[in-house]
């Protein structure tokens, strides 16, 4: 299974590996207060509403190594 930023916020945070790769770039996102509201989303978009704390700089990184893994 491939992932990327498209990938459903919910889906790469149940994932441990992917989810170790949101934490490393964007420290706390697996427990912010108001992720739920995001899982259903995919990152890319998540971004949008994060007040610019999601910059599509770090997307590109976290896209980069999501896409090392398959």
């Amino acid at each position: 299974m491939s992932f990327s930023i498209e990938n459903k916020l919910g889906d790469l945070l149940d994932n441990e590996t992917t989810k170790a790769i949101l934490e490393k770039h964007m420290p706390g996102i697996s427990t912010h207060p108001q992720i739920g509201m995001g899982r259903g989303f995919p990152l890319s978009v998540v971004a949008n509403f994060s007040g610019g704390l999601i910059t599509k700089e770090l997307l590109e990184k976290v896209n980069a190594e999501l896409a090392t893994l398959g």
